[in-house]
């Protein structure tokens, strides 16, 4: 059978070469978006990871039985189109869950403890508590979580060791983590002094942190995005920041990647930023793309996969 790579982003797919020729099937790499779109017209499994495949492209799809992503989340792929066309819809969301909740955690403690202040303090040749005034202990603030997945919920495990009160919000989840209070979409908002997000991309989250929103939290507030950039409206974030409403957001990812104008983050306070990094270690690539494959092999073989989102 005939495996198409949409869009190679790995160092290496010499995993994805010898998993798939020990089974006997065929592995072609995409030189580009318009090669992939010819490609998968006659390809049996799509691996992909941030090719957009919207209904019009899955419409083109003859023999499809699999889209697998590397990744968490599936917002590249129309999920209902491929399921009416019985195409199987995989990701790997538990690949990179110590990468980014460590990488949260450390935006956030970064954040409260001042260290960008503190850092470009010492640069200038300032010193002193002045600099990075005024600090709070961490075990006298409330945290907040906007999802409670295995990553927002490594999280809340993680900061739980250092004292804060946890509050969440997350309509789907079974069951919190210890200590962690349950509390309603608007009191997260309100009553955090830190939020961290951790929810996935949908139309009902989508611009779900806009102004009116941080117009409802604290003032010197922090909030920590490493889930998915749309998330938050970037100009009312930028203007809260600007205007001292919120003191810090540490933020990976954005609503378009790489940014068209970093202009816009010009003599913001208060900003840590990374470029769509959290996901990343040398273990969390190689993870992914042996999950990946996995997902492929099974349903080309008949078999269920591990990671179905669809149908």
């Amino acid at each position: 059978m005939r495996v198409i790579l949409t869009d190679q982003v790995f160092p290496t797919v010499s995993l994805e070469r010898d998993e798939f020729s020990r089974h006997g099937h065929e592995f072609l790499v995409a030189s580009n978006e318009s090669e992939a779109l010819t490609l998968i017209e006659d390809a049996d499994a799509i691996l992909t990871t941030y090719m957009p495949l919207p209904a019009k492209v899955i419409g083109t799809m003859k023999k499809a039985r699999i889209i697998a992503r590397y990744g968490i989340g599936v917002d590249n792929i129309d999920v209902r189109a491929a399921a009416a066309k019985g195409i199987a819809v995989t990701n790997v969301p538990d690949y990179c869950v110590e990468e980014v909740a460590t990488h949260a955690v450390a935006m956030a403690l970064a954040m409260v403890r001042g260290l960008p202040s503190a850092d470009a303090a010492v640069r200038q040749g300032e010193w002193g508590v002045n600099t990075v005034r005024p600090l709070r202990r961490l075990s006298s603030l409330t945290v907040g979580l906007l999802g409670v997945g295995r990553i927002g919920g490594a999280v809340a495990r993680t900061l739980a060791t250092l004292g804060p009160k946890l509050i969440a919000h997350d309509p789907y989840a079974a069951e919190l983590p210890p200590g962690v209070l349950p509390v309603s979409l608007e009191e997260v908002f309100k009553n955090s002094d830190l939020l961290l997000l951790h929810a996935p991309l949908t139309e009902a989250t989508k611009g779900l942190v806009n102004a009116s929103r941080i117009d409802s939290m604290k003032d010197g507030a922090y909030i920590v995005n490493v889930a998915r950039g749309p998330l938050i409206v970037l100009e009312d974030l930028l203007a809260a920041l600007r205007s001292g409403k919120l003191r810090g957001a540490g933020i990976d990812t954005f609503p378009q990647e790489p940014l068209p104008d970093v202009s816009i983050l010009e003599d913001v306070p208060g900003l840590l930023l990374s470029p769509h990094t959290a996901f990343y270690s040398e273990e969390a690539l190689v993870e992914s793309q042996r999950k990946a494959i996995a997902q492929v092999v099974k349903v080309l073989h008949g078999q269920s996969p591990d990671y179905l989102i669809a149908p």
